[in-house]
Parts: structure tokens; C-alpha cells; sequence
């Protein structure tokens, strides 16, 4: 059996994909086999077509229940491995440089006091007696 590269001017004949298994026929005039260079094809003789054919189609019925349990569980390893990247990806989107785990960032960052400006409006207690003594003045009148 010779053996051929994709896109090679062949004579005419069967010849055999041994990557994809499928059996290109030439015609007589000859042509051009199919795919890439890198590509590799063997030349068939036509009564060894009646060996290797069936065989391949055994093969594939032998192997095929076991290809439906092997695509199954890539499947649901995919599906468990995407929800875990998808967490993951969730979970770092959060997470910023200088963060510390365990420490809360609601109230500002340490050692940074509010600083009251002049004319500011005055603390919570200040405004309560401001406001407690003008409705008792309005009270009065």
C-alpha cells in the first residue's frame, strides 16, 4: 500500500483517510486527493475494501455505546468545571489590590478621620437643641 499526502495528483483508485477513516475514490482519469498537506492517505486495493470496510463499521457499533458514556461524562464534567470557573470568575471580579480577608471596608480606610469644616452644619445634638429650642420659642407666642 502506498502512501500519499493531501492535495497529491493521484491515479485513479481507493484511498483510505487514515485520520477520519473515510475511503476517497478517484476516478480512473485520476485527481487530486482531499485536505491539507498535512493530510495521509493509503492506497487501497479494492478487494482489501471488502475486509476493511465492514471491520471499520464492527468497530464503530462495538465502540459506540462506549463513546455515548465517554461524551456524557465530558458533559457533566464540563458543566461542573464551567460553574466552578464562572464562581471563580465571579469571586475575583470583587476582589481588589490591598484587599485583606476578613476586614470590613464599610467605614473608610484606617487612620482617616472626617475632618469638620467652619460653616459646616453642626453635629446631630447640636441641631436637635437648635431645633428643641425653636419650637419651644414658637410654642410660647
Amino acid at each position: 500500500m502506498a502512501k500519499y499526502t493531501g492535495g497529491a495528483k493521484v491515479s485513479g483508485g481507493y484511498y483510505w483517510h487514515t485520520r477520519s477513516w473515510h475511503v476517497e475514490v478517484v476516478p480512473n482519469e485520476g485527481g487530486r486527493l482531499q485536505g491539507e498537506r498535512t493530510a495521509s492517505y493509503l492506497k487501497v486495493p479494492f478487494p482489501v475494501l471488502f475486509v476493511v470496510v465492514p471491520v471499520m463499521g464492527l468497530l464503530f457499533l462495538m465502540f459506540l455505546p462506549f463513546l455515548g458514556f465517554g461524551l456524557f461524562a465530558y458533559a457533566i464534567a464540563k458543566r461542573i468545571g464551567g460553574g466552578l470557573r464562572r464562581g471563580a470568575t465571579e469571586l475575583a471580579s470583587t476582589v481588589h489590590p490591598g484587599m485583606v480577608p476578613g476586614e470590613a471596608y464599610l467605614t473608610g480606610k484606617s487612620g482617616e478621620e472626617k475632618k469638620e469644616e467652619k460653616g459646616a452644619a453642626p453635629s446631630a445634638p447640636e441641631a436637635i437643641e437648635k431645633l428643641e429650642k425653636e419650637v419651644a420659642g414658637r410654642r410660647e407666642k
